[in-house]
């Protein structure tokens, strides 16, 4: 395929959508990778120390999460690169339900905090009211779909990364280029 010229400013996301992209991105893939390895650790300083910094990464995600419905609902996005209508079914359903798991996700684990009865003070500072009432059989299904919500959402921001490398490096179309912070 011939390699097509990178789109205009016009089509290029605003620089506030762009900086919800990566710091979401960032946030998640942190949260995601720190929700792994504790996991695995025995019960410890440390142990507790990322529980903490899990939890943390969780209700900013959530918060930024709003943010960023919030402000895709008032501010139209570029439109989209043409692309086979499957493609775009295809990518509009994986927008949705990286959406919905941006929100799922750090409820679900929220929740599950509140049903084991440890408390969620944000950085330490701020406490956050209780979901659900200390209950530990609801406390191991929430933990399950936490972590089931978890593996989806990291499935589906890799099949969101595939399908904008492949954009990139094989149909060329500039569509990678709309959500990078440099080149406009």
């Amino acid at each position: 395929m011939p390699h097509r010229p990178s789109p205009s400013s016009s089509s290029r996301y605003g620089a506030v959508a762009i900086a919800f992209h990566w710091l979401l991105a960032l946030a998640i893939i942190c949260a995601f990778c720190v929700g792994l390895y504790m996991s695995d650790l025995p019960f410890s300083l440390t142990r507790l120390k990322l529980y903490n910094w899990h939890k943390w990464a969780g209700v900013t995600i959530l918060l930024l999460s709003a943010l960023r419905l919030l402000w895709r609902l008032a501010n139209k996005p570029p439109a989209d690169v043409p692309m086979p209508a499957w493609q775009a079914r295809a990518a509009h359903l994986t927008h949705g339900l990286l959406y919905l798991l941006f929100f799922a996700v750090p409820l679900a684990g929220w929740a599950y905090s509140s049903a084991k009865g440890f408390p969620i003070v944000w950085f330490g500072v701020i406490p956050l009211p209780d979901f659900v009432p200390k209950d530990e059989a609801l406390a191991e299904t929430l933990k399950a779909a936490h972590k089931y919500l978890a593996f989806g959402l990291a499935a589906l921001v890799l099949a969101h990364v595939g399908a904008a490398l492949k954009h990139h490096f094989i149909d060329r179309d500039g569509l990678l280029q709309r959500m990078l912070p440099v080149g406009r």
